[in-house]
């Protein structure tokens, strides 16, 4: 039986082993792409045959993957490799590992890595540079926070990369042939929940809120599978300070020896923590007199115009990864002033008769749309969509006395209107009257007609003072295809409201 403890780096003996890959997505197929060209017998199952992972199939056949089995059939049972078991499994971070595929691997015995395990594993090559990898997670503000810690990386200098669930698969960024001083790595809970061996320089959990119960099972699962990043951490096991549930991962994590917690927080920074005083961004962990003085590293106003404290803890984060490597105080603040957050995060659309519209589509779940909901003082909220089986009382309760009304979209709203009911029943709720059922509410058309309908509505409400916020709580495939086409749809219904051409 082969050892796979023994493979560690791209010269390790990779040839024959048997791999399945489960998913042609794009880290499933630089999974796959890898294991070929280190000599593997890979197959890849998708479920969905469709026109791309067709053409991602015959790639991957013409560069010498022994099968590529796409269709439902083929999720259901692990497929042999030659005739034998596989002795490998890799997931793609959408597969649960309740799938009977993954579970048959499991019940066999059969190790399951996800792409960022198998990275971690071939980084080192003779030849090619080594990256260091600072590595987030966090229920919100991951892409923000990666984005924020790479632009401060190559302010200082240095060749680095946001990779991982932030669009760069971690395996194209670990081939690069020229190689990358440092990786700035978001890491889902689905990724994390499939490593074992990786060792960090530097990591950190930004917030944890309950979501993707369904997924993982349980609330506690979820946690857990966070907490796995701070595990074998070398330099900063970094912590967001206002939550101690997030401590505590730290506390009970098996770091290497040496490795040192740090925490971040919006308030006054204690000792060994990154923090804010007086609007500016201080750091009292990375610099030798940290009992008695900070370090200033960049003045609020320069990282934006407006500045959530969500948006300022996210700076935090990515300012103690930066430290932790040996980032300079003025490069996090160059680094952090340059960056340009993009849209669809707190995104300003427009202003008119002093009411400010303002799309935040990337608030896929409550304790998002709370970041978005707490910046502002009087709000018409547009919310709603797909739920994931997630609760809106907590975050109902805590902001009812800032909605002045709700708009409400989404084909699966039964819990946020429950909610709304129970502790904001002074606030007016309109649903959208475009509401199908089916195919019809999946279509783009479909989606751009309910949210050109919730603007119009808004817009009827809204009274100088007022913002008119879209940060739904919600997924968006019931209506939309992406969370950036929903914010799309907001931005075109607001300029089309404005007498603008939508562009």
């Amino acid at each position: 039986m082969v050892d796979l403890s023994k493979l560690t780096s791209w010269e390790s003996d990779w040839a024959g082993l048997r791999v399945v890959v489960a998913g042609l997505g794009l880290s499933g197929f630089s999974a796959a792409d890898t294991l070929i060209e280190l000599g593997a017998r890979v197959v890849v199952v998708d479920g969905a045959d469709t026109e791309v992972n067709r053409s991602r199939a015959d790639t991957l056949k013409i560069v010498g993957a022994t099968d590529v089995l796409l269709g439902a059939a083929h999720t259901d049972t692990l497929p042999p490799i030659d005739g034998e078991a596989p002795q490998l499994v890799i997931a793609s971070p959408g597969w649960n590992p309740r799938q009977p595929m993954l579970a048959a691997a499991a019940e066999a015995g059969i190790e399951i890595w996800g792409d960022v395990e198998l990275a971690w594993r071939v980084r080192t090559k003779e030849g090619r540079k080594l990256a260091e990898w600072v590595v987030i997670t966090g229920t919100n503000g991951k892409t923000t926070t990666v984005g924020m810690t790479e632009s401060i990386f190559k302010a200082a200098g240095l060749r680095a990369i946001a990779a991982g669930n932030v669009g760069t698969p971690i395996l194209d960024a670990i081939r690069d042939p020229e190689g990358f001083d440092v990786i700035a790595l978001e890491l889902s809970s689905f990724q994390l929940h499939f490593t074992h061996t990786i060792s960090p320089l530097a990591s950190v959990v930004l917030n944890i809120a309950e979501d993707h119960v369904d997924w993982h099972g349980g609330f506690e699962n979820y946690k857990a599978d966070k907490a796995k990043i701070y595990e074998r951490t070398r330099v900063a096991a970094i912590y967001n300070a206002d939550e101690r549930v997030i401590e505590a991962m730290v506390e009970n994590a098996d770091v290497v020896e040496g490795c040192r917690a740090v925490g971040f927080t919006t308030g006054v920074p204690q000792l060994s923590m990154v923090g804010v005083v007086e609007d500016l961004l201080v750091d009292r962990a990375f610099i030798e007199d940290r009992r008695n003085s900070a370090a200033e590293l960049v003045a609020l106003d320069q990282i934006g115009e407006v500045v959530p404290r969500h948006t300022a803890a996210n700076a935090a984060a990515a300012a103690a990864l930066a430290r932790a490597y040996g980032v300079e105080p003025a490069a996090v603040a160059l680094g952090l002033s340059n960056f340009d957050a993009g849209d669809h995060r707190i995104q300003a659309v427009a202003r008119r008769d002093d009411v400010l519209w303002i799309n935040d589509s990337k608030a896929t779940n409550p304790h998002a749309a709370s970041a978005s909901l707490g910046a502002f003082g009087s709000v018409v909220w547009i919310a709603g969509g797909l739920s994931k089986g997630v609760d809106y009382n907590d975050l109902v309760k805590a902001h009812a006395k800032r909605l002045r009304a709700v708009v409400v979209i989404g084909t699966d709203t039964a819990k946020l209107v429950e909610a709304l009911e129970r502790h904001a029943p002074q606030v007016p709720v309109i649903m959208t009257a475009v509401r199908e059922t089916g195919e019809e509410a999946t279509g783009s058309a479909h989606g751009w007609a309910v949210m050109a309908e919730a603007v119009t509505q808004a817009a009827s409400i809204a009274e100088a003072g007022d913002t008119v916020l879209m940060a739904p709580a919600a997924a968006s495939m019931d209506q939309f295809s992406s969370y950036a086409q929903r914010g799309n749809a907001f931005i075109d219904a607001v300029r089309a409201l404005m007498g603008e051409d939508p562009k």
